[in-house]
């Protein structure tokens, strides 16, 4: 029986071999280009139009690429590389687009020489199993994770990069503040949630200097009665999961009324089901009761009667922060309420006025597990970059409470790497020597663009610091300020190992990935041509593809 028939229709393109791989090269290579001025502490910021009319203003590699909308198929998964390095480390997105691309571009000359991809990716293959494992043992040094000053100074390199940089002081406190706090040791394994339980609430207006850690939690909420109290310290607190108003039917309710009491009856059980939840509530006394959901106001009559205060429709993210925080335990029905559920570690529960609007405050816990950043700003652009900033830093604190071994910065790892598979790659015969030392090559992209960016003479202080690794010299790395070469232990420039080896690993097995690809087909429509009528030959397609 023979194999299955595929009929391209004549609106199909199929384009295969060197020049598929030619083109997704040049299309790693363009992604990289756009991205390349925004490495280091020279970095310019890149400005974003969204389809909408918002702009964008950032040099963080991850949100430049999320706003590009890119046709060619390559390009796509070199935005998405970025978007990955983003979520498992936070950090060295600029970084891993730019080691990627030229990892390509040093792979076209073999493919001009007929080298098969397979042979040039079993050398990259090789070369980044060495590159880890060199990493790993020769150039990573411990951390001690509780000598705050040593943390503070690595959260300093990764913010040195980034807008935030004039700042950095006062964003390096912030970052450890939030992400100490959030620490949980449970049974010998630690877990540090911080997309969950460290909230950034931006509020514009003020400086950067009011920006501040809040030991408990902020939200965006008045109280619902305007009787009810606004400053409780040492507040008890209940958190709720249900209505305090009368059930509703869940779709279309009829009800038939005989008699003319009937009617008195139904809103009297009403109101009795409202006082019964109110009564169940007042009984444990609590100060405030956050609900998800809504209060009726014949429930704020009871509340305020009992001297309760309300904040009504809170999101469940921040219930669950509170809950963290005041220690307090989310309950879904009134009637199942105990003592063990309120919570009273929180210090201070108080409503402020900021600018226009009414924040609440549940503040000075004791040993909260949960914790707000309020970030102040002079406008909305501004406080974007500082949170997408602030997120990296609190990523790279959490990488190093993690995994507490550094490496050193600006680009001194990737040189010290460069250098160590060069004069591995003399040991190595046969032809998979040079596609493994290309990649020592691609890896001195890192220092060459931090030149680049500040403007000094490239080739000079490449081979400076060439021969700088050749004597030995595994730290000497480029000043990003001034372009000059420097000892990163001086400078105190150290990045957490964890982001290093997302960057190697992600780089290199992206470049594998698009090198193995020899042959894209695309159905693509006949232009002018209706797009609701399928295209010509396609239905024979099908067949053919079903036999």
């Amino acid at each position: 029986m023979s194999g299955p028939i595929i009929v391209l229709s004549q609106n199909t393109k199929r384009e295969s071999g060197k020049k598929v791989q030619i083109d997704n090269i040049t299309a790693g290579k363009t992604v990289a280009d756009v991205i390349r001025t925004c490495l280091g502490p020279r970095a310019m910021l890149k400005m974003l139009m969204d389809p909408m009319g918002g702009i964008v203003l950032t040099n963080d590699g991850n949100a430049i690429l999320r706003e590009i909308t890119v046709q060619h198929p390559a390009a796509k998964s070199m935005i998405e590389i970025s978007r990955t390095q983003d979520e498992e480390v936070g950090d060295g997105t600029t970084s891993v687009i730019i080691l990627a691309g030229e990892v390509l571009a040093v792979s076209e000359p073999f493919l001009q020489q007929q080298m098969h991809p397979t042979l040039i990716i079993s050398a990259y293959r090789q070369a980044l199993e060495d590159a880890v494992t060199v990493l790993r043992d020769q150039i990573s040094t411990p951390v001690d994770v509780n000598d705050r000053s040593q943390l503070l100074s690595i959260i300093k390199s990764c913010l040195g990069t980034k807008f935030i940089n004039r700042w950095s002081e006062q964003a390096c406190q912030i970052a450890l503040d939030a992400v100490s706090t959030v620490v949980v040791d449970e049974n010998g394994r630690r877990e540090i949630d911080i997309k969950r339980y460290a909230k950034v609430e931006k509020v514009p207006g003020g400086t950067m200097e009011d920006s501040c850690v809040l030991r408990g939690v902020m939200l965006n909420k008045d109280v619902t009665h305007p009787k009810m109290r606004r400053h409780i310290v040492k507040p008890r607190i209940l958190l709720l999961d249900c209505n305090l108003e009368y059930k509703k039917g869940e779709s279309q309710t009829n009800i038939e009324i005989m008699k003319e009491e009937d009617f008195t009856r139904i809103l009297e059980l009403e109101e009795e089901y409202v006082q019964k939840t109110c009564e169940d509530i007042i009984r444990v006394k609590p100060d405030v009761v956050f609900t998800e959901k809504g209060v009726s106001d014949l429930a704020q009559h009871y509340l305020v009667k009992a001297g309760i205060t309300a904040i009504r429709r809170v999101r469940k993210s921040d219930n669950n922060r509170i809950a963290r925080a005041s220690g307090a335990t989310i309950v879904n029905r009134t009637d199942e309420i105990r003592e063990e559920d309120i919570g009273t570690k929180a210090g201070l529960f108080e409503i402020k006025k900021i600018g226009d609007e009414y924040f609440c405050f549940v503040v000075e816990c004791e040993d909260p597990k949960a914790c707000t950043i309020l970030l102040r700003g002079a406008s909305k652009d501004v406080l974007n970059e500082v949170e997408r900033n602030l997120q990296d830093a609190m990523n790279v604190t959490r990488n190093v409470l993690l995994e507490p071994k550094l490496v050193p910065g600006g680009g001194a790892s990737e040189m010290a790497l460069a250098y160590a598979l060069a004069e591995k790659a003399k040991s190595l015969t046969g032809v998979t020597q040079a596609p493994y030392r290309a990649i020592a090559q691609a890896l001195e992209v890192i220092p060459r663009t931090l030149a680049q960016n500040c403007g000094a003479t490239v080739i000079r202080t490449l081979t400076a610091l060439r021969a700088k690794h050749a004597t030995g010299e595994s730290t000497w790395g480029i000043n990003g300020e001034t372009g000059e070469l420097a000892d990163m232990k001086d400078l105190g420039i150290w990045d957490p190992l964890a982001v290093k080896l997302q960057v190697l690993k992600t780089a290199v097995e992206t470049a594998i990935l698009l090198l193995r690809i020899d042959d894209i087909v695309s159905g693509s429509k006949k232009k002018g041509a209706d797009s609701s009528a399928p295209a010509p030959g396609a239905a024979a397609d099908q067949e053919a593809m079903r036999e």
